[in-house]
């Protein structure tokens, strides 16, 4: 071979090596982005230059989290469906577009906004009528589904505890019995899975008797957890009605001795959630900005313990303000977790297994 040709091959080899490495790079970037579900601030419009927009175009984000404060006053549901097309507009797989859209108190689409008006899981387990249940899911699902939104973080299959902070004194859980949240959990799945919307069973390995709300406080539930809390989850799921579950930011000994929140926690995850339950489809964090996370774990380090934990997609709702007041972007996210992978503090095939999980979710969206 002449010294042209030698020369040639060797440059060839080089373009094909590198554009080897810029695709192995990119796939990462994608890889990672899917694993991300944020909030996009206030907006109720977007442009191509929003930041949220850009990441999802260039597929480093997989997901956005909408709240109240991104519904316009006036023309609020034809607002809502232009920003959510728009979004969905940008992304090259489909976009995870969800919402808390329980009913009753936790409830962003409101009757003042021109959205029909809804009940809370309380007050259907309370009439205990499944046509009352079915009647208003299919109500919420219907909605969702005329908006474009394709999740929804429903039902809570937590307990009812009158006392409890966050779930009972806000009516969202449908029952103290198990079975009794099993039927009615069932009845807004199927709701939702006829008008294609997904849901989040929440909160696991069980919140609903905690004396705190992790929204802003550790919360240590190992005296008032019983087992019993689980049913509602391996019932569901042996009947194949569980599309993805939440974790709860909730410290259990009974479940991981070594008191850390369930969100973090391999031990309830991994071992009990996955490997005991059998449970192998997509695991949401709850807000990673919660400050029973935030405030003890700081960002890289509960973004490395959650990820480790086996969760899949890692919320960050950009609704509870950070620190230095700024919003959390996907390319903050994708950093840490590059590094720590650089670092070989988390393994590329940890970050393929949530892809593979996310991509199985988003099937026929």
């Amino acid at each position: 071979m002449n010294r042209i040709a030698l020369l040639l091959v060797l440059l060839v080899f080089s373009m094909i090596k590198s554009y080897s490495q810029s695709i192995t790079k990119d796939s990462l970037d994608i890889k990672i982005g899917q694993m991300i579900m944020i909030g996009i601030g206030s907006a109720k419009q977007i442009t191509n230059e929003n930041p949220f927009f850009k990441a999802v175009k260039e597929e480093k984000l997989g997901g956005v989290l909408l709240y109240e404060k991104n519904i316009a006053k006036k023309d609020s549901p034809k607002k809502l469906r232009n920003l959510i097309k728009k979004l969905k507009s940008a992304s090259k797989t489909p976009l995870l577009v969800s919402i808390d859209e329980e009913g009753g108190k936790v409830n962003r689409l409101k009757k003042k906004y021109g959205f029909p008006k809804t009940v809370s899981a309380k007050y259907l387990g309370k009439v205990n009528d499944i046509d009352s249940t079915k009647f208003y899911s299919d109500l919420i699902a219907h909605n969702l589904l005329d908006l474009g939104i394709n999740v929804n973080y429903a039902p809570v299959v937590d307990l009812h505890n009158d006392t409890n902070p966050p779930l009972g004194k806000n009516e969202r859980c449908f029952s103290t019995d198990p079975q009794e949240v099993i039927t009615h959990a069932r009845e807004v799945i199927k709701s939702h899975r006829y008008f294609n919307i997904k849901t989040v069973l929440k909160h696991f390995p069980g919140h609903g008797n905690s004396t705190k709300d992790s929204h802003y406080n550790v919360t240590d539930v190992s005296r008032y957890w019983k087992e019993k809390e689980v049913f509602p989850y391996i019932k569901l799921l042996y009947e194949g009605n569980v599309d993805a579950i939440m974790t709860a930011h909730i410290i259990n000994d009974k479940l991981d001795e070594s008191k850390i929140p369930a969100t973090l926690s391999k031990k309830i995850l991994t071992g009990y959630l996955r490997n005991q339950i059998g449970f192998d489809g997509v695991i949401f964090s709850d807000d990673m900005q919660m400050k029973a996370i935030s405030d003890h774990f700081g960002f890289e380090k509960a973004i490395k313990m959650s990820i480790l934990a086996g969760v899949d997609i890692l919320m960050f709702s950009n609704h509870i303000p950070t620190k230095d007041k700024k919003m959390i972007l996907p390319e903050n996210i994708i950093k840490v977790i590059k590094k720590m992978i650089e670092n070989k503090e988390i393994s590329e095939e940890r970050i393929s297994e949530s892809y593979k999980r996310i991509m199985k979710f988003k099937e026929n969206l």
